[in-house]
């Protein structure tokens, strides 16, 4: 009885470079389901370290793995508990996919607390499942092109929780693709040279109180459905194909209480549908908004517009996108019946964003006296703008 309650609480392995048990591959062989490995303060060049049993690696004093041309840590077996390791230099490879840390068709697992550098890609799972991805620091190595791989990549994966993380210096700080029921929040994510956060044929997965600033060119969610993005920052992410959000092939999305803010374009719908615009804060965009016609029944309510170059744009007169109760700061219509609505509808785009459109050189002329003689020939004789994205009710007092 008591050996089988042994069995069960486990037993505490030491990796030491001057113990008895000096690297981590030769802990892993000795250890049983449900082992703690405790690895001291050193430096570690091991080759794959694989992961096959169910055992908790904890580092002490931060000690350091260093990569190779493989990945450093291939996790094949369930719940298994990584922390407190520092791993660093990945080399990049035109035919695999090497990470610090791969998980591989696993559940359960928990990788946290750690610091990665340098890596090809940071932390991989591959048809996994419930897993928690947290707390981690990873830097890339700030390479352009293929030599460059994702921070925190998931795919063919569902119910994972990416939480609490910083990301800066990949292609991508997050990836997903084929991924459901996942939760991504409080993360940071920074100076990524390509997307902070990329997104493709992920369905009902949630983004809440993340930050995504400086990234190459912001975020792309993609061919998706059902998903939630709560309380997140867009911030100063520039360029000419640079968004604080775009939203391609999306439906039935919610995008609420975020702030949009110093953006190229704050938001940009391609082909999207049905989604929710609530609640955000667009400051001090070049355009707040970007609705493609093609885009359809998307609705804008209870949002601010402050201080942006262009509020809306669209590449078309007709529209079938609508806002309504917004509050805009270049609005100067009245409340006679005072119920806090504009009586006169509010068009936030202008004749001179459709011309910009068309014609990017004239940006040129954005603070000249000719583009405000075609804003006041427009409110006076409004008939090029489409008064389909007309705001009906604007709001007269400022959101909180």
């Amino acid at each position: 009885m008591i050996l089988a309650l042994l069995a069960v609480l486990g037993t505490t392995i030491v990796v030491d470079p001057s113990g008895p048990v000096r690297t981590l591959t030769a802990a892993l062989a000795l250890a049983r389901p449900g082992d703690r490995i405790e690895v001291r303060p050193g430096t570690y060049r091991e080759p794959l370290i694989v992961v096959g049993v169910r055992v908790e690696i904890v580092g002490l004093g931060r000690p350091v793995f260093e990569g190779g041309a493989h990945s450093t840590l291939e996790v094949t077996a369930d719940s298994v508990a990584i922390s407190g390791l520092v791993l660093q230099d990945v080399i990049p490879s035109a035919t695999e996919d090497r990470a610090a840390v791969l998980l591989r068709g696993v559940r359960g697992c928990r990788i946290e607390d750690n610091d990665i550098r340098g890596a090809y890609f940071g932390i991989y799972a591959m048809r996994s499942a419930n897993c928690v991805i947290a707390g981690n620091r990873l830097r890339g190595p700030r390479r352009t092109g293929g030599s460059s791989g994702n921070g925190i990549h998931l795919w063919q994966s569902s119910g994972m929780i990416v939480r609490g993380n910083t990301v800066m210096g990949h292609r991508d700080g997050i990836y997903f693709e084929f991924v459901r029921a996942a939760e991504v929040a409080d993360n940071v994510v920074e100076e990524n040279t390509r997307y902070g956060l990329h997104f493709m044929r992920s369905d009902s997965c949630s983004y809440a109180g993340n930050r995504f600033e400086r990234n190459g060119a912001g975020v792309a969610v993609m061919y998706s459905r059902g998903v939630a993005m709560t309380g997140n920052r867009f911030e100063r992410n520039h360029g000419g194909s640079a968004y604080g959000l775009l939203l391609k092939e999306i439906s039935d999305a919610v995008v609420r209480r975020n702030q949009f803010s110093g953006n190229t374009v704050g938001l940009y719908l391609e082909d999207s549908n049905r989604n929710l615009v609530e609640g955000n804060v667009f400051r001090s965009n070049g355009w707040a908004v970007k609705v493609l016609a093609n885009s359809s029944d998307n609705r804008f309510t209870g949002n601010l517009f402050e201080g942006n170059s262009f509020d809306a744009s669209t590449n078309s007169r007709t529209a079938s996108s609508g806002f309504d109760r917004n509050w805009w700061d270049r609005y100067r219509g009245y409340d006679l019946d005072r119920d806090g609505l504009g009586d006169v509808p509010y068009s936030p785009v202008r004749l001179f964003s459709l011309v910009a459109e068309q014609h990017k050189p004239a940006l040129i002329l954005l603070r000249s006296p000719f583009v405000d003689l075609l804003d006041a020939a427009e409110r006076l004789m409004p008939m090029l703008t489409p008064q389909a994205l007309a705001d009906r009710h604007p709001l007269m007092r400022r959101p909180r």
